[in-house]
C-alpha cells in the first residue's frame, strides 16, 4: 500500500495482551514478522514488519496513565478503520448509537486515534492518518487481507457503519455466500459482516482479521505447536480454505488461502 486508505477502510490492526514479548514471538515465528518491544516514548507499542514495512501492532494491556488492568481485558484484535476527520466521525458514531470507548487522542505525528463500541457492542478503532497511513503490506502470506463484523442484528449494523462512515452494507454476490454482507468504499469490498447465529453461542460481537497464507493446514499445525488453541478447523469455503485459531493468550484470528479471483 503507498497511497492513503480510503476513509472506510481496515487500515490497521493491533493486539493487546497480558505479555507483550510472548505474543511478539508467536506471531513473528508463525507469520515471518520482524518486531520486538517498542521505546518507553511510546509505551512500547511494538510496530511489527513484513519485508520491512508495517503490518500490525502489539502493545501490553495497559490503562491509559500506564498501569496494569485489574482485572485483565480478555485478549483480543483491534480493527481500525481510516477516517480523513476522526472529529467529525465520532459525531456521526454517536448520533448513529455508537459509544466512545477511547477518545480521540493524538499518537506523536503518526496520527490520531480512537476506540469506539457498536451499538451492539463490537469494538474497533479509528485512525485519522498523519505521518503513518497504516499497514504497508496487505493481501500476501502474512499480512492482513480481509476484516470481518460478527454482529447479532446486521441491518442494524448496516445502517449504523454506513450513517458513521461513508460505507455501504451490500449482499454478497458470491456464489454460496447467501446472507453474507460486504462493506465496501467506492463500490470496492473491503471488509465483510456475519450473522451471529452462525458462531457458537458464547462468543460476543467483534471484528476480526484475518490473514492470507499459503497452506491453511500448515499454518494450523505450526500454531498448535505454538500453544494455539484451534476454534474452526481447516476446512474449505467459498473464499478459499481457511480456519480459525487462538493464540496462546487467547486473541482469535484467521486464516485464508483465499481462491484465485
Amino acid at each position: 500500500m503507498n497511497d492513503p486508505y480510503r476513509p472506510g477502510t481496515p487500515c490497521w490492526i493491533d493486539l493487546m495482551v497480558p505479555d507483550q514479548q510472548a505474543a511478539i514471538d508467536f506471531y513473528c515465528d508463525l507469520f515471518g514478522w520482524q518486531g520486538e518491544v517498542g521505546p518507553p516514548e511510546q509505551g512500547g507499542y511494538s510496530v511489527c514488519t513484513l519485508k520491512g514495512k508495517p503490518v500490525a501492532g502489539i502493545m501490553k494491556a495497559m490503562n491509559q496513565d500506564g498501569t496494569v488492568p485489574d482485572p485483565m481485558p480478555p485478549t483480543a484484535w483491534t480493527t481500525y478503520l481510516s477516517t480523513d476527520a476522526i472529529d467529525a466521525t465520532l459525531r456521526s458514531v454517536t448520533e448513529a448509537g455508537g459509544t466512545v470507548v477511547v477518545p480521540p487522542m493524538d499518537v506523536m505525528d503518526l496520527g490520531r486515534m480512537a476506540v469506539i463500541a457498536d451499538p451492539a457492542g463490537a469494538v474497533f478503532g479509528l485512525w485519522q492518518p498523519g505521518t503513518f497511513g497504516g499497514a504497508a503490506i496487505v493481501n500476501e502470506h502474512g499480512a492482513l487481507v480481509w476484516s470481518e463484523l460478527t454482529t447479532p442484528d446486521p441491518d442494524a449494523a448496516s445502517a449504523f457503519y454506513s450513517a458513521a462512515l461513508p460505507v455501504t452494507a451490500t449482499p454478497s454476490e458470491m456464489e454460496g455466500a447467501d446472507g453474507y454482507v460486504e462493506f465496501q468504499v467506492d463500490g470496492r469490498a473491503v471488509g465483510g459482516m456475519m450473522d451471529m447465529s452462525k458462531v457458537p453461542p458464547n462468543v460476543t460481537p467483534h471484528w476480526q482479521p484475518y490473514f492470507a497464507v499459503d497452506s491453511v493446514d500448515d499454518i494450523q499445525a505450526a500454531a498448535v505447536r505454538a500453544g494455539a488453541t484451534v476454534l474452526a478447523p481447516a476446512f474449505d469455503m467459498v473464499a478459499g480454505r481457511m480456519a480459525v485459531l487462538a493464540d496462546p493468550q487467547g486473541g482469535a484470528f484467521s486464516v485464508i488461502a483465499p481462491k484465485a479471483s
